[in-house]
């Protein structure tokens, strides 16, 4: 097993199954284990809700109890919003899917006990984890849907796994204006605002000038942008000269 298993214990509604078996799909894990349903399995609603990660729950392991669905583990976190007296370091979702590459890595089996949507786990399930994956949530309402829980775990899973930047820029087939053709819009703009008289009075036209190149060099202009702006001035003074003509 290269990746954590996803333990559903005793869900309650089917349309949660599903949205968690989306919500694994969705961020690469595929390995779900149901314990004790209380609606039965098969479920139409789990199919229906999974669009399109059916597959996950075709292959799904029902069992009746916890330590059946634990049997191969050797490492088991089980997520829960609320304070327990009980003694288990306790992670952060990102935290705790560090802990699974790692432990995964060395060659153990990781499962994520996940808790029916009207309470959660109960102590006694959580005792048969080795630790706690515990969800930041609003205290005032720290309930969270099933499907939610398991895409937030599954989302942390999936950002250990890629080396995607943080903050692409998308260029959309364009590239960065250089500083010449900044510098040629601008003189664009100027010589065509001071034929039509924009820089009035004549002690506030040094100021005004400066002011507008200021403004150009803190737009992150592409040259598409640059060459749009150039359109819109030419479409100007001739929409102007066609007026005079008039």
């Amino acid at each position: 097993m290269t990746k954590p298993a996803i333990v559903l214990v005793r869900p309650q509604m089917g349309e949660n199954i599903g949205a968690a078996a989306r919500a694994m799909w969705n961020f690469g894990l595929d390995h779900m284990r149901i314990v004790a349903p209380r609606d039965g399995w098969p479920n139409e609603k789990a199919v229906a809700m999974s669009s399109g990660a059916g597959r996950l729950l075709d292959e799904a392991l029902l069992t009746d109890d916890l330590p059946a669905a634990l049997s191969d583990c050797t490492y088991v976190m089980a997520t829960t919003a609320r304070p327990r007296d009980l003694t288990k370091t306790v992670f952060t979702p990102e935290e705790a899917m560090r802990e699974a590459q790692a432990r995964i890595a060395g060659g153990q089996k990781v499962a994520i006990l996940f808790g029916p949507e009207r309470a959660g786990l109960e102590n006694e399930d959580i005792a048969h984890a080795n630790a706690i994956i515990s969800v930041p949530v609003n205290p005032k309402f720290a309930s969270l849907n099933l499907g939610q829980c398991v895409l937030l775990c599954s989302y942390e899973w999936m950002r250990l796994q890629t080396t995607q930047e943080g903050r692409v820029e998308a260029m959309a087939g364009t590239d960065w204006a250089t500083g010449e053709e900044v510098e040629h819009l601008a003189r664009h703009y100027e010589d065509r605002m001071q034929d039509a008289g924009f820089f009035f009075p004549d002690h506030k036209a040094d100021s005004m000038k400066l002011n507008l190149r200021n403004m150009w060099s803190r737009l992150p202009l592409t040259r598409a942008d640059v060459q749009m702006l150039h359109g819109m001035m030419r479409q100007m003074v001739r929409w102007r000269a066609r007026g005079r003509d008039e």
